[in-house]
């Protein structure tokens, strides 16, 4: 007695197609799980087991062998539980095989026989996609993001069971519009003054560049990184699929939505290394920049990340993915995020005039925990200046977010009209086309090179910069002396002022 079911397994951030084969045949009694399964794969026997008995549906008692195809993907997690089950019904008779043939199944089974979520509904949804599919009622809302048809959605076994029958009807299901839910996203007008640190975010999300503050606590850095969000454009329907698919496999249900806000992340300085780029040992899970993906990635108080996690993101940052390999498998997860980073000038971070305890040789370690390279990746590094009281007393709001965002919209809209994508992204043979240089500009450039403040790097950041100024401005020819100008003034170098 043969019966093969339709899965699949969560493997990174995309979930991968597995059949599920059952064999029942003569020989002692026992229950053998191949395929390369992990060790929640092989415990479904026990799972199975109770749930078909809790269910008043029989259990064979003879050799059974489960077989796990593809054998060359590595199956973990939980979500095999129910299609284990319905094979073992259907290598019974107890469901006739025609029934399934065009479903897939996919949850955890309890003990009482109930259906339980499981990670990464929604990839796993997308990966059987031309299936109709059975998942737990609890999941129901992610793997219609993933599917917004031929989902049902049941609370036990039993009701499964019954639907394939055709006992009963399947649940129905709601179809809500979660996109409709307002966003609460702080507005820029709650940040006092900071003239030149709000120029800075509004080129930063105009291009999509890599943007890093620094300055003494309380200046107001995570306050301005907390509302670039707002100022970004709002995600397309292929960003919005993608964020809710990864969130989905990190176990983050609350934003599996189609909602078209860019994501927002703030790991701790912590965090492992496995936990920023992800990866993992016996699951392999997105991580923060995977996370942020079409959104921002927020790293406050960067002195206190260790190095190696930090020179990890230089990758990511260049080719918008991150490559994660283990000895068995390896996966690629999006990682096209907008880099936002705070730091301190110094390890005191006293910032009145005078007061800096720290030597030169303790600035100095402290600064060597940012690899030339790294901060390379930055295109902004922006001084924020502590407030003055009379601008902290001040009631009169700044522009908002929204004022800010057309403005953004406008040089986002010129620049994928002229070259297809973000000025941040431009390669370097396309500078020349949509970035020329004036000859005054040039010249500018050229001082900056011979005097070695740039590298070959940092100039054509510069550029990128300067482009992004002049679409704000509503500039579409040569880059002026001004704009490279003004782009070179938000490229700071690391130090603290008050040992200047």
């Amino acid at each position: 007695m043969f019966a093969a079911i339709n899965s699949a397994v969560l493997l990174g951030a995309q979930g991968h197609r597995v059949t599920v084969e059952a064999h029942i045949g003569m020989g002692i009694p026992g229950f053998t799980v191949v395929g390369l399964p992990d060790e929640a794969c092989r415990e479904s026997r026990d799972r199975v087991r109770a749930a078909l008995l809790s269910s008043d549906l029989p259990w064979p008692n003879r050799r059974v062998t489960v077989n796990l195809a593809g054998a060359s993907v590595r199956k973990g997690g939980a979500s095999l539980d129910l299609a284990i089950a319905i094979a073992l019904l259907v290598a019974q008779e107890e469901i006739s095989a025609t029934v399934v043939d065009d479903l897939a199944f996919m949850a955890e089974l309890g003990l009482d026989g109930s259906l339980r979520s499981t990670p990464g509904t929604a990839p796993l949804v997308a990966s059987v996609a031309d299936k109709s599919v059975i998942v737990a009622h609890a999941c129901v809302g992610e793997a219609l993001v993933a599917s917004p048809v031929n989902v049902f959605g049941e609370h036990t076994l039993r009701d499964v069971v019954a639907c394939l029958r055709n006992q009963q009807l399947w649940s129905e299901v709601e179809r809500s519009d979660n996109g409709a839910q307002p966003e609460n996203v702080p507005d820029l007008a709650d940040v006092c003054g900071q003239p030149w640190a709000r120029r800075a975010l509004e080129v930063s999300a105009a291009g999509h560049h890599n943007l890093f503050l620094i300055g003494p606590p309380g200046a107001g850095k995570s306050m301005l990184a907390r509302r670039l969000p707002g100022l970004l454009p709002r995600l397309s329907s292929d960003e919005a699929f993608e964020v809710a698919m990864v969130h989905s496999a990190a176990l983050q249900v609350g934003h599996v939505n189609s909602r078209d806000v860019p994501p927002f992340r703030a790991p701790h300085h912590s965090a492992s290394l496995a936990a920023i780029i992800g990866g993992g040992t016996t699951a392999m899970r997105p991580g923060e920049v995977s996370l942020a993906s079409h959104g921002v990635l927020f790293l406050d108080e960067l002195g206190e990340f260790p190095p190696s996690v930090l020179d990890a993101l230089r990758q990511p940052l260049e080719e918008g993915v991150v490559r994660v390999a283990r000895a068995h498998h390896s996966v690629t997860m999006p990682a096209r995020f907008l880099l936002v980073a705070a730091t301190n000038p110094c390890p005191c971070a006293n910032s009145t005039p005078g007061a800096c305890t720290c030597s030169h040789a303790d600035i100095r370690r402290y600064h060597r925990r940012f690899s030339g390279p790294f901060l390379d990746r930055f295109d902004l590094r922006v001084a924020v200046e502590a407030p003055s009281p009379a601008t902290l007393v001040d009631t009169v709001r700044g522009e908002s977010s929204a004022s800010v965002a057309v403005r953004v919209a406008r040089a986002r809209l010129l620049a994928t009209t002229r070259q297809g994508h973000a000025n941040a992204h431009l390669a370097v043979d396309e500078l020349d086309i949509h970035a020329p240089l004036s000859g005054d500009a040039r010249q500018v450039l050229m001082g900056e090179l011979e005097a070695s403040r740039l590298t070959g790097r940092g100039y054509h950041r510069v550029r990128r910069v300067a482009r992004t100024m002049a679409d704000l401005d509503g500039h579409q020819g040569e880059i002026t002396e001004d704009h490279v100008r003004a782009a070179l003034l938000m490229r700071v170098t690391l130090r603290n002022p008050l040992h200047a």
